[in-house]
């Protein structure tokens, strides 16, 4: 036999000495049963969770990235080619037709942009941080987009009324104003 199992059965037979006399234990603490039933104190700590974005959300943040840097280029052209046309007795041939494909190049830029900027809006619905830029964001280029196609829609195919061209440069500037402003906002407070 080991010495081992003989000093822990010793240990297990031996008196305890360390053990205080009977009359100083102390008791052990009640239970209040009305504690126990109280509802739990309201946690009013409010606790972030995370959120996790697709792969194709990046994808589609930078194509929308991408659309927005190349905007004001082409509004540029689009306002220089509309001028030429509004005050040029008689413009160059080149110009209506370049003037018409810059703007369905926009057209064609915007759809890309409020498809992939919608989608990431979904996307990200249920974060809450900076949701009143991204809604603000939001409302700015929708009255942007219903602002362009009201300018295609009062585009006269001649020049024949100067009112009407009129009305088409201002529908037009005050879209490219709303745009404008919500794309720098974006750029200001990158995410």
């Amino acid at each position: 036999m080991s010495l081992v199992p003989i000093a822990v059965l010793l240990a297990l037979v031996a008196p305890d000495t360390t053990r205080a006399p009977a009359d100083s234990v102390a008791k052990p603490p009640s239970i209040d049963t009305a504690s126990l039933l109280a509802p739990a104190p309201v946690d009013t700590v409010r606790r972030r969770h995370a959120i996790q974005y697709s792969d194709a959300y990046a994808v589609r943040l930078k194509i929308h990235r991408i659309g927005s840097y190349t905007m004001l280029p082409m509004f540029a052209a689009e306002y220089a080619l509309g001028q030429n046309l509004l005050n040029d007795a008689s413009p160059p041939g080149w110009i209506k037709p370049t003037h018409v494909g810059v703007a369905l190049g926009i057209g064609a830029l915007f759809t890309v942009n409020t498809v992939t900027g919608a989608w990431n809006l979904w996307e990200s619905r249920n974060d809450p941080a900076d949701r009143a830029r991204r809604w603000i964001h939001v409302s700015l280029m929708t009255a942007s987009d219903a602002g362009f196609l009201w300018t295609a829609a009062v585009a006269g195919g001649r020049r024949t009324n100067l009112s009407q061209e009129q009305h088409h440069k201002n529908v037009a500037l005050a879209s490219i104003g709303l745009s404008t402003a919500g794309t720098v906002m974006m750029w200001l407070w990158k995410t």
